[in-house]
């Protein structure tokens, strides 16, 4: 058996290493550790999940030199935060060991922590090619010194629309700088960079040339977009830990709220989401408090889960290079999988040529759960997601009736009581809500916001006693003839 002190890592790291469970290296390690230490630029194509991290970050640790105040001498570049998250972890405790220092930076967070930890100094620094580009342009960071440099995920960068990003950022490293690169597939694009920055690099082809979809039964149901949610509900019940794909953040929420309201443990994940509920709803889905994830294709790479029993495409995937990453979600390390897809009769076509393009061929057929293989299941009763008012309201906008965020009631109510009240202005501290919403009414029965001091013609102002009913502790600030409400004495 190979160790990883024959590959050249050294000892200290190694017994971090054991006292984590990781004795044997993987093969992409046992192919790229030696060359990557050995200042050899190396391509590499292995898919997630093959221990791609440790591959590049164990010779990082050896060879980098000790960094200067906002001069990173080595730099790890990732498509997505979860990713740059995942790899910082990784490397964090092995870096104390080596007296070595590594930090990581991505959008959708403050500043200050990042400043700081620059200006003390980060030998290693894990990056996203947007938030690196905004700390290099107000002059925080600064890669003239930065003598190694991983690129990983690279075809995912171009996904992304990320290689001009990227190009810029190389450019701006040291002109000697040793190059890696990790990739699930290396095409045009990742040619690309290695042309224009690695020197005679030698090409590693660990694994399948392409992301397998054989580990996994496959399921084509044909619906109605009615039942999707229904649908979707029951497999998870059947099947247990899943991730759900929408293709929009609207839907994505939309989606979670249902299955939550079906008794589903449910967590969202998009990049409408800060970096702290992101971080806060993968933590719940991987340390099972939740049943599902429901995503958009932001986790269909990176999201490196074990026991995923089944992946839903709730919302068709874009192409069958999509369709793999997302289905590669479940069915890894040998475990067993499901790939369910929720079709409507007019996308029947689209996803016979997706099927086509990804090299397999299944039958259309109407939901059947007696054909789903058993899985063990828990069940994890749902808890509340922790969701932004903004996004609150925006469901409550899409739900319908009774939907309107507080403000537009309010606002009704300026319009009408304006017309029917005197123009007494109440100044009622939680002016709005369903007492401004009465106002549409003519501001006459309905005007409960109104209160005794304003005055009015109508019940709205008659002795200010529903003046708290309606519209919370005032009356709001409509025109409609309203003082200073208050629920409790006014009732």
């Amino acid at each position: 058996m190979t160790s990883f002190s024959d590959l050249g890592v050294d000892v200290a790291l190694e017994e971090v290493l054991a006292s984590q469970n990781i004795v044997e290296p993987f093969e992409v390690q046992v192919e790229a550790i030696p060359l990557i230490l050995d200042g050899i630029d190396v391509a590499c194509r292995a898919p997630t999940g093959s221990g791609k991290t440790l591959a590049f970050g164990l010779p990082l640790l050896q060879t980098v030199p000790m960094a200067k105040p906002n001069r990173p001498t080595a730099l790890i570049l990732s498509p997505t935060r979860e990713l740059a998250e995942q790899i910082f972890k990784v490397l964090k405790p092995l870096c104390r060991r080596v007296d070595r220092t590594v930090g990581v930076v991505y959008g959708g967070v403050s500043y200050k922590n990042q400043y700081r930890a620059l200006e003390r100094g980060l030998d290693i620094l894990v990056a996203c090619p947007g938030r690196l580009l905004d700390l290099m342009e107000r002059g925080a960071v600064v890669l003239r010194d930065t003598v190694s440099v991983v690129v990983d995920e690279a075809d995912r960068m171009a996904d992304m629309g990320f290689m001009e990003p990227v190009c810029d950022i190389l450019d701006r490293c040291s002109e000697d700088a040793h190059t890696v690169l990790f990739s699930a597939t290396l095409d045009d694009d990742i040619g690309e960079l290695v042309d224009r920055y690695q020197k005679d690099p030698v090409f590693l082809e660990i694994g399948d040339a392409d992301i397998s979809v054989t580990d996994m039964e496959h399921f084509f149901w044909l619906m109605p977009n009615r039942q999707k949610s229904t649908i979707s509900s029951e497999i998870i019940r059947k099947c247990g830990r899943s991730v759900v794909f929408c293709r929009t953040r609207l839907g994505v929420e939309r989606v979670a709220d249902e299955l939550e309201e079906d008794g589903i443990g449910v967590r969202s994940l998009h990049g409408g989401l800060s970096q702290r509920q992101r971080d806060r709803a993968m933590a719940s889905f991987v340390h099972g408090e939740c049943m599902t994830l429901v995503a958009t294709d932001v986790a269909a790479r990176g999201l490196d889960v074990e026991g995923v029993n089944a992946v839903i495409h709730y919302d068709p995937p874009e192409n069958g290079k999509a369709y793999k990453h997302r289905s590669g979600r479940t069915a890894r390390g040998g475990s067993s999988g499901i790939v369910v897809a929720l079709i409507q009769k007019p996308q029947k076509k689209m996803y016979s040529r997706l099927q086509r393009d990804v090299g397999i061929n299944f039958d259309f057929t109407p939901p059947d759960f007696g054909a789903l293989p058993q899985f063990e299941v828990e069940y994890i009763p749902p808890e509340p997601r922790r969701t932004t008012k903004k996004q609150r309201e925006q469901r409550r906008k899409n739900s319908g009736h009774h939907g309107r965020p507080s403000n537009q009631f309010g606002n009704q109510g300026r319009r009408s009581g304006t017309k029917s009240q005197s123009n007494h202005r109440g100044r009622g501290r939680d002016g709005g809500g369903r007492g401004g919403g009465g106002d549409k009414r003519g501001g006459q029965q309905w005007n409960r916001g109104s209160s005794q001091r304003g005055g009015s013609s109508n019940r709205g102002g008659q002795k200010g006693r529903q003046g708290g009913r309606g519209g919370g502790r005032g009356g709001g600030r409509g025109n409609g003839g309203g003082g200073r409400g208050r629920q409790n004495r006014d009732n």
